[in-house]
């Protein structure tokens, strides 16, 4: 008998959080294309092209606006979207231009990445566990880096970035432990530099890289796509290290 093609998300209710962004609307794309019955949309920003592109295609789209820093907007977010079968932490930020040894303002710089990077993903965890755990099971992606693996891949990149996707990995780590007993699979993805509006500013030299390129935000949405499916049914606390090759670890 041959087997059934499970990267399929028919009938699914993925939420997504930094939905406005570039690996945020890929991923809403790939997520749509695999057959999501429903898509909770949540940024701080407009997104009203990819939703109306979205319904098009028959999605039911549900857009919200929400600072995920802030633990009631994640409550208020989870509350609304109703029972989710997956979720991806896509919202992120990454401040370049601080100098971090001598900016008197830069700690506040500092606590507002940790804020959305690290305690975004906390809070809007903290609402989906209980009631994907209720619910008998679910899945969770966050969007690590490859800088929390290797310290970075350009010089001006901040140490609270670093820092912050660092933790990503580490919360990754400790949520799966947690988690899997109540049937909720908590995996990641470490991406390398990818071509999206974060990084259009910073250079990267391509002879650094083995494929010659930085990624596209497509190359990271199919793997988010995937750990959202059955076919990662037994993928419970890990980190892929979606990249081209430039860490190997």
């Amino acid at each position: 008998m041959p087997l059934k093609n499970a990267i399929d998300l028919t009938g699914r209710r993925i939420l997504l959080t930094g939905a406005a962004g570039g690996i945020g609307a890929a991923t809403a794309r790939a997520c749509a294309a695999l057959g999501a019955a429903k898509l909770v949309l949540a940024d701080n920003g407009p997104m009203d092209d990819l939703c109306d592109e979205l319904r098009d295609q028959g999605v039911d789209i549900s857009p919200h606006q929400c600072d995920v820093s802030r633990r009631q907007d994640n409550a208020d977010l989870v509350a609304a979207a109703g029972d989710i079968d997956a979720a991806v932490a896509c919202a992120g930020i990454c401040p370049l231009e601080e100098d971090w040894a001598d900016d008197p303002e830069w700690d506040q710089v500092f606590h507002r990445v940790m804020d959305v990077n690290l305690l975004g993903p906390i809070h809007l965890v903290r609402e989906l566990l209980p009631r994907m755990a209720a619910r008998g099971g679910g899945q969770i992606v966050l969007i690590g880096s490859i800088g929390g693996r290797m310290g970075g891949t350009s010089p001006i990149v901040q140490p609270h970035y670093i820092a912050s996707k660092g933790g990503v990995h580490a919360l990754i780590w400790w949520l799966a432990q947690r988690a899997a007993p109540q049937g909720v699979l908590v995996n990641g993805i470490a991406p390398g530099p990818i071509a999206t509006t974060m990084t259009a500013t910073t250079p990267y030299p391509k002879d650094r890289y083995p494929l010659g390129r930085i990624g596209e935000p497509e190359e990271i949405a199919w793997p988010a796509a995937f750990l959202c499916s059955p076919a990662a049914s037994y993928f419970s606390g890990s980190i892929l290290d979606v990249n081209g090759g430039l860490f190997v670890g």
